[in-house]
C-alpha cells in the first residue's frame, strides 16, 4: 500500500515495531497528526474475550474528562412532558413516530446519537434493522434508553461515548481531537482504559487485553505495550 510524504514522515518519529508507554504513544500520537485538519485521534482494543458468548460480552459508556471535540446531533424520540425537557437540554431533534417514520420511509440519518424513553421503545424497536447496523440503535446499558432524558442527552453533548466489542473482539473509540494536545487526550485515554479494564467479564480467563493501538485519523497506529494495562 502506498502512503503520501506527510505519512512516510511520520513513521520516522517512532518505531514501529516497538510497544510504548501510553503517555509515550499519546505523545507520539499527537506529534505524528499532521493532516490539514484537526484530526480525531481513536483507540483500537483487541480482548481476549469471545463476542459470540453472552457472557464475554464488553460494554459500557462514559463521559469522556474533556469530550470528544465533536458538535453532537441528538435525536430524541419522546411524548409529552420529555418533549420540553429534551429541548430545553439540547436535542438538536425532537419527536416520536413522526421521526421514526422519517427514518423508516426517507433513510433520514441526520445525527450521531438517538435517545428515548423506555414508553417509546416500541416505535423505536421497528427501527433496529436500519439503525442497529449503524451503531445508533438505543440501549439502557449506554444509557440511550432512559427516564431520565435531559441527563442522558447532556452527557452526550458533554462527550460521552460507548464501547463495545464487534465481531472480531475489539473495542474501537474516538478519545478526542488531536488538538487537544497529549496531557488532555492521555486523560481521556486513561478515563476509557479503566472503564475497559473494570469491565472484564468473570468468565474471561487469560491475558484480558491482548493489543492496544493509538492512531489518529491520518497517522499511522502506535503500539501500547499491553502487560501494563491491565493494572490501571
Amino acid at each position: 500500500m502506498k502512503h503520501g510524504k506527510k505519512y512516510n514522515e511520520s513513521l520516522k518519529a517512532y518505531t514501529q515495531s516497538n510497544f510504548y508507554d501510553a503517555k509515550e504513544a499519546v505523545d507520539i500520537c499527537v506529534k505524528t497528526a499532521k493532516a490539514s485538519f484537526d484530526e480525531t485521534v481513536e483507540l483500537h482494543v483487541r480482548l481476549g474475550v469471545d463476542s459470540r458468548h453472552a457472557d464475554q460480552q464488553v460494554r459500557g459508556a462514559l463521559v469522556l474528562p474533556h469530550g470528544t471535540g465533536k458538535n453532537v446531533k441528538i435525536l430524541a424520540i419522546c411524548k409529552g412532558e420529555n418533549e420540553k425537557l429534551a429541548k430545553e437540554a439540547g436535542a438538536d431533534f425532537i419527536g416520536a413516530e413522526e421521526m421514526a417514520q422519517k427514518i423508516q420511509s426517507e433513510n433520514w440519518m441526520d445525527f450521531d446519537v438517538l435517545i428515548t424513553t423506555p414508553d417509546m421503545m416500541g416505535v423505536v424497536g421497528r427501527l433496529g434493522k436500519i439503525l442497529g447496523p449503524r451503531g445508533l440503535m438505543p440501549n439502557p446499558k449506554a444509557g440511550t434508553v432512559t427516564t431520565d432524558i435531559a441527563k442522558a442527552i447532556k452527557e452526550a453533548k458533554a462527550g460521552k461515548i460507548e464501547y463495545r466489542l464487534d465481531k472480531t473482539n475489539i473495542i474501537h473509540c474516538p478519545i478526542g481531537k488531536a488538538s487537544f494536545g497529549a496531557d488532555k487526550l492521555f486523560e481521556n485515554f486513561d478515563a476509557l482504559m479503566t472503564a475497559i479494564v473494570r469491565a472484564k467479564p468473570e468468565s474471561s480467563k487469560g491475558q484480558y487485553i491482548k493489543s492496544c493501538v493509538i492512531s489518529s485519523t491520518m497517522g499511522p497506529g502506535i503500539k501500547i505495550n499491553p502487560s501494563k494495562l491491565e493494572s490501571i
